[in-house]
């Protein structure tokens, strides 16, 4: 078998592939609800509130080490 006819065949059946994937992924997502208020108000009792981080003053620098 040539290289131009295995490359030939491997094209569409890569295409193929990366097509059923891109389509169960997003199946997947689109039957997903949204959090409910009360389990949402619970994840963020947990884990903390999203509220962004106050700035660090007088903090040590981040320099590369090389």
């Amino acid at each position: 078998m040539s290289r131009v006819l295995l490359i030939a065949l491997l094209l569409p059946v890569a295409a193929v592939s990366a097509a059923a994937a891109m389509l169960s992924v997003n199946s997947r997502d689109s039957g997903k609800p949204a959090l409910p208020e009360e389990q949402r108000a619970a994840r963020e009792k947990f884990f903390g509130s999203g509220k962004e981080l106050p700035a660090i003053k007088h903090g040590q620098e981040m320099r590369p080490t090389w």
